[in-house]
């Protein structure tokens, strides 16, 4: 039987919107964050200098959300 393991990341970046946190029935606080992470780099060919971003969606759960949706602000 395979071992169970955590797999941690550190995401870096600005967040599309404010967090969206709401409650579940069972009162836990969850929140919803769009978080952009960009790179760039210089093509080797052209010596052209790329940029290219992408979108995470990342959902937080009790008191990190609580947390989020007080600090963490669009930008």
């Amino acid at each position: 039987m395979a071992s169970r393991g955590v797999n941690k990341v550190i995401l870096m970046g600005n967040l599309g919107q404010d967090p969206e946190v709401r409650q579940m029935p069972n009162g836990n606080s969850v929140a919803s964050i769009t978080l952009a992470t960009s790179e760039s780099w210089k093509d080797k060919q052209t010596g052209e200098q790329k940029e290219r971003t992408e979108w995470h969606k990342v959902i937080l759960f009790g008191r990190l959300a609580e947390i989020a949706g007080q600090y963490l602000k669009k930008g």
